[in-house]
């Protein structure tokens, strides 16, 4: 039987007119909110947590001139989850192209003001959030200003997630570790219940070290996840990332995963077996990165069960198809639920 033909028939498992299903979705970049396309045509109970250890770009420009939290993966996740008119989704994506502003998103801009006017970074998200109609809901994994510091293992560190790419360039070995300066942030309340009160949780797909794992070095996230009734999905990425997870199988990032978190935070691994096209992967070899390797026995083994499915979607950037990736999700929910 092709992958296609076993994927159509695991779908089959899931019955779209069954109770839509509460998902809280963990992460960051633009590995989230593309998946957030996909999951809000199959339930209106989303919730997006999502990192703020973001300094780079336009976001890291308003964290230094305003001293708010990070704005563009947020924007990135209410833009996905937006029911609003073609001109204000462009509107909001615009970026400005020359003046002080070059490189600003306005949808960034948007959100400044609105937290200008709010008592509190999620209040503002909320409210923007309002305004768009957006499916669901979007918040930040805490309220607190946080920055990302990495340890490689030649033991020398960097602080601000923007720089890790090139100080891993510089040294020239793996990430030992990251954690949150200053540590021990306290999680949203909101967030926290969000994932006591999921039937599915959803971790990635999306950066490894600088998307994902600041999530769970929130206090209360790991607790909450741990103590959830949900089915805990990690979305493993089709690709290793260059300047972060170059040589990376699927093992080490559950393993890394892992060493963060704790146990109990994942119970099964998404991951895609459809190949990937030669021409679509020769720009990542120059790169020195390929398509992650899967070794079933070796993520079992970490006591994390796998699924497989097709889910590429090939072009210049390969990435997880949204409908075909939110259909997996449902369709393993369905399986451990039963």
């Amino acid at each position: 039987m092709s992958n296609v033909t076993e994927f159509t028939e695991q779908i089959r498992l899931y019955e779209p007119h069954r109770r839509q299903p509460r998902i809280a979705a963990i992460g960051g970049g633009h590995g989230l909110s593309a998946m957030l396309r996909g999951l809000k045509t199959y339930t209106k109970n989303i919730t997006a947590i999502v990192t703020v250890a973001d300094d780079g770009g336009g976001s890291g420009m308003l964290r230094e001139d305003l001293g708010m939290l990070p704005p563009g993966d947020i924007r990135n996740c209410i833009m996905a989850l937006a029911n609003t008119e073609p001109t204000m989704q462009q509107l909001l994506n615009y970026r400005f192209t020359e003046g002080s502003l070059t490189g600003q998103s306005f949808g960034n801009l948007f959100l400044a003001a609105m937290n200008g006017i709010s008592g509190s970074f999620d209040e503002a998200v909320q409210r923007m959030g309002d305004v768009l109609a957006i499916t669901g809901r979007v918040l930040p994994v805490t309220n607190q200003n946080v920055y990302l510091e990495a340890e490689f293992d030649n033991g020398s560190r960097t602080l601000g997630e923007s720089k890790i790419f090139y100080a891993k360039k510089i040294n020239d070995c793996r990430i030992r570790q990251v954690r949150l300066v200053p540590e021990h942030p306290q999680a949203l309340q909101d967030s926290i219940d969000a994932i006591l009160q999921a039937d599915i949780i959803v971790i990635g797909p999306g950066s490894l070290y600088t998307s994902i794992i600041p999530n769970f070095l929130v206090d209360g996230i790991c607790e909450a996840i741990r103590a959830s009734g949900a089915v805990r999905e990690y979305i493993l990425n089709i690709m290793m990332q260059d300047g972060e997870t170059d040589g990376y199988t699927g093992e080490d990032h559950v393993r890394a995963l892992l060493e963060h978190a704790g146990g109990g935070v994942i119970d099964v691994c998404i991951a895609n077996n459809a190949p990937v096209p030669e021409k679509w992967l020769a720009p990542y070899r120059q790169e020195g990165v390929g398509q992650i390797e899967l070794d079933r026995e070796k993520i079992e083994a970490l006591g994390v069960a796998l699924r497989e499915f097709p889910l590429c979607l090939p072009g210049r950037y390969i990435r997880h198809d949204p409908d075909a990736l939110s259909r997996a999700i449902l369709s393993v929910w369905n399986e451990f639920e039963a």
